[in-house]
């Protein structure tokens, strides 16, 4: 396996809108093949199953925040709605990626500070008040966007210092890349393994929905990020970054697996952070507990800045940890200490 800041890298630069996750389930096919039996079902949810023994779900989602293309103006511009929770107030003059026959890079439009009245300059935009320019005319993109093309924020994977990365679509690809992490050290172990990387989590956790139905799973962990401490937020809501993965707590979560995990992590020294929920989590965790006839789940959270934007910020170490948790976690289960 690739070392992690390149794998995570890779993962953020891979385009995966909800419901158009082709091409970063293409890359994670090619990446599973040596670990076990790798299939994609109908929702595009991505399965990579091997070993023998109880059996563990891992699930992170691979689906990202973006836009669908609605219209095309006779002007010349690009009219668009959102694919996933979007803070429209960040939109204007933001760059963008649209995704047609080719990609066609674009600026969303706004009004220079010059030309805004006093009512415009107070008032946050809406996202079917905003248009996106290429640079072409009408004819120009009729031929290479269509209606129901996807459109993604610049793509962007900056360096910062402290092991800190900013990137677009860390929610969740520093999930999966947690999960990918664990891969050598899970094959060696007296269970199986079912990692579901999952499709469409950002339009209402769907695929996981399905994927997780019929697998004859003992027991399942969601990794997915939660909120890190910025200035403005509730520290009673949130975690902090660089202080290791959120164990989540909450009445749809199984008590036994939770506590468990809060027991590895102190007893192998791995930082943790607890996360309190009073019921539902957001994550695919609240699908997937309900399954079928239900399966005992587990979920943990890497801490993340300023979600679903742009610029998401993490830091590798939580990543890191959050993989070494599961590996630890599991092979304590199944009674393999070493």
């Amino acid at each position: 396996m690739k070392d992690t800041k390149e794998l995570l890298k890779e993962l953020t630069q891979t385009v995966g809108v909800s419901g158009c996750e082709e091409k970063i389930v293409a890359l994670l096919k090619e990446t599973l093949y040596e670990y076990g039996q790798v299939y994609v079902d109908s929702m595009n949810n991505i399965f990579c199953t091997f070993g023998e023994g109880r059996h563990f779900l891992l699930d992170a989602h691979i689906d990202e925040i973006g836009f669908i293309v609605t219209d095309i103006t006779d002007d010349g511009f690009i009219k668009f709605s959102n694919c996933g929770g979007i803070d429209a107030r960040t939109l204007p003059a933001s760059e963008v990626s649209v995704w047609g026959k080719e990609e066609l890079k674009g600026i969303i439009s706004t009004l220079p500070p010059h030309l805004q009245t006093s009512e415009t300059e107070k008032k946050a935009p809406k996202i079917k008040d905003l248009s996106i320019d290429v640079g072409l005319s009408v004819d120009e993109i009729k031929k290479v966007v269509s209606l129901g093309d996807r459109i993604t924020l610049k793509k962007n994977f900056t360096p910062l210092l402290n092991d800190y990365i900013s990137a677009s679509c860390l929610d969740d690809r520093c999930g999966v890349c947690a999960l990918l992490l664990c891969l050598d050290e899970l094959k060696k172990l007296p269970c199986k393994i079912t990692v579901m990387l999952s499709s469409q989590e950002e339009v209402g956790t769907r695929g996981a929905q399905v994927g997780a139905y019929a697998k004859g799973v003992d027991e399942a962990i969601v990794v997915d990020v939660s909120f890190a401490y910025t200035p403005g937020c509730d520290k009673d809501e949130c975690g902090e970054i660089s202080k290791g993965p959120m164990i989540g707590f909450s009445p749809i979560l199984d008590r036994e697996i939770t506590s468990n995990l809060v027991s590895v992590a102190e007893k192998k020294n791995i930082p943790y952070q607890r996360e309190v929920m009073s019921g539902r989590t957001g994550t695919n965790a609240d699908v997937i507990t309900v399954c079928q006839s239900g399966i005992k789940t587990a979920l943990i959270s890497i801490p993340e800045k300023y979600m679903h934007q742009c610029v998401e910020v993490i830091d590798i170490k939580d990543i890191e940890n959050t993989s070494t948790l599961i590996c630890e976690y599991i092979k304590e289960r199944v009674g393999d200490n070493a």
